[in-house]
């Protein structure tokens, strides 16, 4: 039976257990709405500054604008396309020049379900928004969660249970489902928070890295990925059993700042198979797991991006 990676000691963490920020920076992916907009302001209730990374700013700047009428730190506001990798690298050098540290980069924004779609570079959609997209910008601003010994945060999903991960059709390119393809993307999420952190701490690194899912959360998601049936059945299913961003969000605060989370965990939602309820230890299934597999995901990661992290391989990867 699948079970968590191990037992932290809580069963219902909420925001109210947060620190004092104040003087703490937190770059949050996608947090002009949804369960990053609701990270940003628990965060920020708590004195921390905020780094806003959106793709489109014209969009982004009323939900800055709400933050920053409300939180007492910094809001800045930073524009970059998770699906493009040279976007990725130009907000990565403007996030450079705002931030000297970063106490907590939280990798939240993604995609889901949407058609068949390639990106600028040629990698299907949702693995290059929800996956490589993270995996290059936690690389190339690595130096700067050292700096201030903190913390990456990787959004993962509860759907990571239902598939391996197929790294023959890595791209979904042989046979495409929506579905399938997102599953694809999220595993690898889960799998490359994992293994980041072993990686970072057999190489003596100050960062840590953190995972967590937000169960079913009513969002955007639902709205602007699926077509069709898909589109229906969300709009019919959301606003009877997902709970609302902000709760969804639990999660992903405790594994950016909250004191209770160990490093290499997943957090998310206790009740109703993970779609909701009190936060803790989440389940871990046996293929995201497994070392080789995430060793590969690794590999084939860095070659995709055209990145080499800079800290040790382990032994055997």
């Amino acid at each position: 039976m699948p079970t968590p990676l191990f037992n932290s000691g809580f069963k219902n963490w909420t925001p109210d257990q947060l620190p004092d920020l104040s003087g703490k920076t937190y770059v949050i992916t996608g947090a002009n709405s949804g369960i990053g907009f609701e990270a940003a302001r628990y965060l920020g209730k708590a004195g921390a500054d905020i780094v806003m990374v959106c793709r489109t700013p014209a969009r982004a700047e009323p939900a800055r604008t709400a933050l920053a009428s409300e939180i007492e730190g910094k809001v800045d506001l930073v524009q970059m396309d998770l699906s493009d990798l040279s976007s990725v690298r130009k907000g990565a050098a403007e996030v450079r020049k705002i931030c000297v540290k970063i106490d907590g980069l939280i990798n939240n924004a993604g995609i889901m379900q949407p058609p068949q779609t390639k990106t600028v570079d040629g990698f299907e959609l949702q693995m290059a928004s929800n996956h490589l997209g993270h995996f290059l910008l936690s690389g190339l601003l690595l130096d700067l969660v050292e700096a201030a010994e903190g913390r990456i945060v990787v959004v993962s999903s509860i759907a990571h249970k239902f598939k391996a991960l197929n790294l023959d059709d890595f791209m979904s390119e042989k046979n495409y489902s929506a579905t399938d393809a997102y599953i694809q993307s999220k595993l690898a999420n889960l799998m490359f928070a994992i293994d980041l952190d072993r990686r970072l701490q057999a190489g003596g690194s100050k960062a840590i890295c953190i995972a967590c899912h937000p169960g079913f959360a009513n969002t955007q998601l639902q709205s602007t990925g699926p077509k069709g049936l898909l589109k229906i059945v969300y709009k019919a299913m959301a606003p009877l059993m997902a709970h609302s961003s902000a709760k969804g969000s639990v999660p992903t605060v405790l594994a950016a700042a909250g004191v209770e989370a160990k490093r290499g965990g997943y957090y998310g939602p206790q009740r109703l198979s993970e779609a909701r309820g009190g936060v803790s230890d989440a389940i871990v299934v046996d293929h995201a797991r497994d070392e080789n597999s995430q060793a590969k995901l690794w590999e084939m990661s860095e070659h995709f991006v055209d990145f080499k992290w800079k800290i040790p391989a382990l032994k055997g990867a």
